[in-house]
């Protein structure tokens, strides 16, 4: 019997922190995870190796699309 595991939905403050992929000049390195609005300081969640990636970030939080920015 093969069972599947439950889809889990983390949360984040929406008011404090926003959703941003820190993307890096030389090495072309990407990782997912969210900027404080006040500070400025952007914490890290996952690294984005495969294209894949970035949606199963979305999936997780319950980000839209147009939500998400990068930054250099």
């Amino acid at each position: 019997m093969f069972f599947q595991k439950k889809r889990e939905i983390r949360t984040y403050d929406r008011e404090n922190f926003r959703p941003v992929v820190r993307s890096s000049i030389c090495t072309g390195e990407k990782a997912a995870g969210f900027q404080d609005v006040h500070t400025g300081k952007v914490t890290e969640v996952m690294l984005l190796r495969a294209p894949g990636d970035l949606e199963e970030f979305r999936r997780l939080y319950g980000i839209g699309p147009g939500e998400i920015s990068t930054i250099y």
